[in-house]
């Protein structure tokens, strides 16, 4: 029963945006639990207001990496963790996550002070925009490294993959007092990158 009511709760927000002209590209959802909605994406810009369980609320999109989310409640506007989002999936109410996001059409939107200009302006933190951490996104989903030896000669791996779909790899191997490095990295578009160097130890 509660999943049918938080069904219909979401599938009623998303009608109510199928009309929204410039926001047709809005998803229709729901708080998972009372909520504070955030001036910004991160527990450190402050409180705009309380979003109440299950209150239907309208997700315009979330920061790379699908963290933080711009929405809006009633007259209200700003950024809930995508933890406290349940949207439709598959005909079935879920959390908000990085795999579920692209596939019920929510996208990928910044933050910025323009943002803050727009919707902030009557508060009195207004002023304060300096006074919150600037948002970064994340720039890495995956970061591993390892070393294995033998035969006289040690190999260190280092990889690092991007959020856009980047890479980079530094591969360094040394043996009988010589060393080599090479780091190769791929562009989110394909291009790809080689610099190899020699020094000893």
């Amino acid at each position: 029963m509660w999943k049918t009511s938080v069904a219909a709760a979401i599938l009623a927000a998303c009608a109510s945006t199928a009309g929204a002209g410039a926001a047709a590209a809005a998803t229709g959802a729901v708080a998972v639990s009372n909520v504070n909605l955030r001036a910004g994406p991160s527990t450190a810009y402050p409180a705009v207001t309380v979003v109440p369980a299950a209150a239907p609320i309208v997700t315009y999109g979330c920061v790379a990496g699908y963290s933080w989310c711009d929405i809006s409640y009633g007259p209200y506007r700003g950024w809930v963790a995508a933890a406290y989002i349940q949207v439709v999936y598959q005909g079935a109410p879920v959390v908000l996550s990085a795999p579920v996001a692209p596939r019920v059409g929510v996208v990928v939107v910044g933050f910025d002070r323009t943002y803050w200009d727009r919707y902030y302006t009557a508060y009195p933190w207004y002023g304060r925009w300096g006074a919150y951490p600037p948002y970064g996104a994340p720039r890495a989903t995956a970061h591993g490294a390892a070393v294995s030896c033998g035969g006289g000669t040690c190999t260190g791996v280092r990889a690092t993959t991007g959020y856009y779909g980047g890479s980079t790899a530094q591969v360094r191997q040394c043996g009988g007092g010589e060393c080599s490095s090479t780091r190769t990295t791929v562009g989110p578009n394909g291009g790809v990158a080689t610099r190899t160097r020699s020094f000893e130890r």
